[in-house]
């Protein structure tokens, strides 16, 4: 049994025996991160029971690692004035995205419970698009002025280094109106006289990103650059927070998985506002997520049916050829979804463009070719060996090879003609292969044998 088993255990037979003060103490003896993985395997009501057991400032932090429906659930669950001294403990940017998934007029209640400057910057928070700079950076910012001394500076970070919601990457340099005029990293302001000026040392070539710039951006950025933070300023460069490392990490962890579902047929935005998970969010929302592209798929395969009905006499006339069918299917999906994969990762990672996209169709339309033919012909001496048919085993090797050769092309052209069309090119490796390389594939199969049999 493993150690979150043997935890959760020993936390219910606590609950069951009612030694509150014992599991008080263990409760809080265990690190934040750990609590989450516990909390989501309890009970809703043992859950609930063991986090008003925890002490404030644990509990806050514990509300940063849980998943968002646990976040909502648990606030929504205790006591209002706890829950919103818990909210006003969180990351200005943690607090943002816990207060956006919940409803509207519950959103409002706790705006009016929190401290007034905190709201104030939190409503700012939620004006902006959650997927945008905006939306995740975290607008308490350690800022000097231009004519600052390192000594002044240093001392400022000292009196604010107690704030948890401070985040010690970087100082930034603005004037009066608050315009960002240049960085300062922690590292130079310890390594330079002390009665410097700001203005000596600072960075003046800044790598910033706007409020409205979208997270896929902002991770390329971060990716690029590999800096700890970045700061947001607005369409005037006011400075207006910073995102950091692990904001970043969130982004390319969803990215990844949003690439993951949408490659799979699974529609990641359902345009209703709805952001439950779709593995263990509602079984509606699970459903609506993964209906549509098994609706198109459907459509597809009928058309691969109405193309098979085609040749019911090439079926009559040789049977056989119907074992065949799975195979080419088989082999023909498996090499077009290697290569739509390396594709959309090749163009996620920046490694292909639409300008360099005609080299990489060259490379896999070889590749395709040079793994048709080996393929082929497999297939065509163990036909030939199994029917003692060399012309059908020809018919089939050739079906292969070629069939092997247009689904890598395919493979390789969906992703960048949906991306010359502004349209997700990950949506293409599920359903688009698999439904046009069937109906291509047959197509191509039963006319070569509806040849055969017309010249034998």
């Amino acid at each position: 049994m493993s150690n979150i088993e043997n935890t959760i255990d020993r936390i219910q037979e606590l609950i069951d025996s009612d030694t509150m003060q014992q599991l008080r103490d263990e409760l809080n003896s265990f690190h934040e991160a750990d609590l989450a993985d516990i909390f989501q395997q309890l009970k809703p009501e043992e859950r609930l029971e063991c986090f008003v057991l925890l002490d404030e400032e644990k509990a806050a932090d514990v509300i940063e690692y849980l998943p968002p429906q646990l976040q909502v659930e648990i606030l929504g669950d205790i006591d209002e004035s706890l829950a919103s001294r818990l909210i006003s403990k969180l990351p200005h940017d943690e607090a943002a995205d816990v207060l956006g998934d919940m409803e509207e007029d519950e959103t409002e209640i706790y705006l009016e419970k929190l401290p007034e400057k905190f709201s104030s910057e939190i409503r700012e928070l939620l004006t902006y698009n959650e997927d945008t700079a905006g939306g995740i950076m975290n607008p308490q910012v350690l800022t000097v002025t231009y004519s600052t001394t390192v000594k002044d500076a240093l001392d400022m970070i000292r009196v604010n280094a107690e704030k948890d919601s401070i985040e010690l990457y970087y100082v930034y340099v603005i004037d009066k109106q608050e315009h960002l005029l240049g960085v300062v990293s922690l590292r130079t302001l310890l390594t330079k006289p002390n009665n410097l000026p700001i203005s000596e040392i600072m960075d003046r070539d800044i790598v910033k990103v706007h409020v409205d710039d979208y997270q896929g951006h902002i991770a390329d950025i971060f990716m690029k650059y590999q800096f700890d933070a970045l700061p947001v300023v607005d369409q005037y460069n006011h400075l207006k927070g910073i995102v950091t490392w692990d904001d970043v990490q969130d982004i390319v962890e969803e990215e990844t998985t949003d690439e993951i579902l949408t490659s799979s047929g699974i529609v990641t935005d359902l345009g209703d506002d709805n952001d439950d998970d779709v593995l263990t969010g509602s079984l509606g929302h699970s459903i609506k997520a993964r209906i549509p592209w098994l609706f198109i798929t459907l459509i597809g395969e009928f058309i691969a049916v109405s193309v098979t009905n085609k040749y019911d006499t090439t079926f009559t006339a040789l049977p056989v050829i119907a074992a065949f069918m799975p195979l080419l299917a088989g082999l023909g999906g498996n090499i077009g979804t290697q290569s739509i994969t390396l594709m959309v990762r090749g163009m996620s990672t920046g490694q292909v463009t639409l300008s360099s996209g005609w080299k990489y169709i060259w490379r896999e339309t070889l590749t395709g070719i040079s793994i048709g033919a080996i393929f082929g012909l497999l297939v065509s001496l163990v036909t030939w060996g199994w029917q003692n048919n060399a012309q059908l085993g020809l018919i089939v090797g050739a079906a292969m090879a070629l069939n092997m050769t247009i689904a890598t092309m395919i493979g390789t052209c969906t992703p960048l003609i949906l991306k010359k069309m502004k349209i997700d090119p990950a949506v293409a490796s599920g359903p688009v292969i698999a439904t046009t390389i069937d109906v291509i594939g047959l197509a191509v199969y039963l006319t070569l044998v509806t040849w055969y049999l017309i010249s034998v």
